[in-house]
């Protein structure tokens, strides 16, 4: 019998996994039978003992096992939602040949889980404390269809090659050879690429030498490290401990940050669109237009002090897109309208040109609505010494390796 002062008996493991896979679905990160039934076996609190084993379950935590000097996060166990939708994307059937770059062990059994006994995985990291740990986990929760190696991701693993499909679980700003080489023609990669500061984790066919979009989701991931090693810049225009507000560079000109510091001391403009969206509806696929659209949209991000104390209107942990044009700039912003589900977009400008540079972006968010909003970007990827000709009209990214590029409908 129990009384209301008697301590609720703390939930089991197979509790806690079973709750986590109910948010999942619930999230609709996790939608097929299989990798709803991988997700309810592999014991993922092994992997990181040091945590609270509850933590390890919730959808959305992701836990760090390494940071670098800078206190800049190296590795980390990703969290359950991420792993469930990259793991969908992928589409793995038994039988299949799987290449993991980015190693920790719990992605790595439940792609084994998917794969069955009569498919492999092969996973890879340059840390050898994350292989061992890796090497560890896999031993003691019994996957023998998985192959630890310590290497730089950026040269994949050809001893095992092709692979019907390759998963990359840290961000990078390229696609090395190696991992369009090592897939099979028709395979799919599915990577958190970064595209002018913003990430999308996308999951790419094989059509010959190219690779084509097949869908992308937002997500979060530590960076590549390595040869493939290629990190945004932080363009401070704020240096106020505490309250720091700087620009996100990613290929994006040099801003003068001593006009663009001075602009945010002046008072700001504002400019509305007349454009809405509903209380849960991202703006993922809005930022990626704006930034296929615009020539010069770093994002802007800002510690929450500074946004307390009114410097900025918006922050977001990813970056709020920022149009900047010479000592000018303006953020896309929300408010809310009448009806308490929906917010109208707009955009703060400050500076001598504050109110033009608002009025620009808010030009793109009309373009978005009216001419995109229901049709998604195609992202494709071409070796680095593509002509212009032969690529799709849009947005191209160069990067050592390939041209990325960003087309609409």
């Amino acid at each position: 019998m129990t009384t209301e002062n008697s301590a609720k008996a703390p939930a089991s493991e197979q509790e806690l996994r079973d709750a986590m896979v109910q948010q999942l679905i619930e999230l609709g990160a996790a939608r097929s039978p299989r990798v709803v039934a991988a997700f309810r076996t592999v014991p993922r609190h092994l992997a990181a003992p040091d945590a609270d084993m509850t933590k390890v379950y919730e959808p959305e935590q992701a836990a760090i096992t390494k940071t670098d000097a800078n206190g800049t996060h190296i590795s980390s166990v990703s969290a359950p939602r991420i792993q469930a939708t990259q793991i969908e994307q992928a589409a793995i059937q038994e039988g299949m040949r799987v290449l993991e770059i980015g190693s920790g062990g719990v992605n790595a059994a439940y792609l084994a889980e998917l794969v069955g006994g009569q498919g492999h995985v092969v996973t890879v990291d340059i840390d050898p404390d994350v292989t061992e740990r890796a090497k560890d986990f896999l031993k003691a929760t019994g996957y023998r269809n998985v192959t630890v190696v310590t290497a730089d991701g950026e040269n994949g693993d050809g001893a095992h090659a092709p692979y019907d499909r390759i998963i990359v679980t840290v961000q990078t700003a390229d696609i090395p050879p190696a991992w369009i080489d090592q897939l099979a023609e028709g395979g799919r990669l599915v990577v958190p690429l970064r595209m002018r500061g913003m990430t999308r984790t996308v999951a790419f066919v094989r059509d010959s030498g190219r690779l084509v979009s097949d869908g992308f989701e937002l997500c979060g991931f530590v960076p590549m490290q390595g040869a493939g090693e290629n990190r945004v810049r932080l363009a401070l225009i704020h240096d106020t401990e505490g309250e720091e507000v700087g620009l996100r560079l990613d290929g994006h000109p040099e801003p003068d940050t001593q006009a663009l510091s001075a602009a945010l001391q002046t008072p700001r403009t504002t400019a509305w669109s007349g454009v809405t969206l509903a209380g849960d509806e991202s703006s993922e696929h809005l930022d990626l237009w704006l930034t296929t659209a615009l020539d010069n949209l770093p994002l802007m991000a800002a510690k929450p002090a500074a946004r307390q104390r009114g410097l900025v209107a918006s922050a977001s942990p990813l970056g709020v897109p920022t149009l900047v044009d010479g000592a000018s700039f303006a953020y896309r912003t929300v408010r809310p309208t009448d009806d308490p589900d929906r917010y109208e977009l707009g955009a703060i400008g400050h500076g001598p040109e504050g109110q033009k540079v608002a009025a620009l972006l808010v030009e793109e968010i009309q373009a978005w609505d009216r001419d995109h909003r229901d049709h998604r970007a195609r992202i494709e990827v071409y070796p680095a010494r593509t002509p212009d000709d032969q690529l799709p009209a849009g947005r191209v990214i160069d990067r050592p390796h390939t041209r990325v590029t960003i087309s609409w409908p």
